[in-house]
């Protein structure tokens, strides 16, 4: 399995600042998913963290999370049976939602 830090975190970074977006957002989009603080994000990061390990060790998947729907990579996130799978999709689609300019209250689910 890829490791987390190797490939996509870095992807998701250049992804965001390409489009006027910041590191931090980044940050406080995987903090908010996961529950892992700001700390324990670059720990885990800095320890080549593979995404199996990174979502079986989040402190807490966030309870808003079933309301990130949508298609990513050609798949219905909410239509994903395997668990890891459809937690990474749907990190996939909030740093695609960044990218795209929206706004983080809207990514965060916040009001729904």
């Amino acid at each position: 399995m890829r490791k987390l830090c190797e490939y996509l975190y870095p992807h998701y970074i250049t992804k965001a600042e390409k489009n006027g977006r910041t590191k931090g957002e980044v940050d406080e989009i995987i903090t908010w998913l996961t529950g892992y603080d700001t700390n324990a994000l670059q720990v885990t990061m800095d320890n080549q963290t593979t995404f199996e390990d990174f979502f079986a060790n989040a402190p807490q998947l966030h309870p808003n999370a079933h309301l990130i729907r949508g298609v990513i990579c050609g798949y219905r996130i909410e239509e994903i049976e395997e668990p890891l799978m459809q937690k990474i999709r749907q990190l996939d689609k909030l740093i695609d939602e960044l990218a795209k300019g929206k706004a983080m209250d809207k990514i965060l689910r916040k009001g729904e």
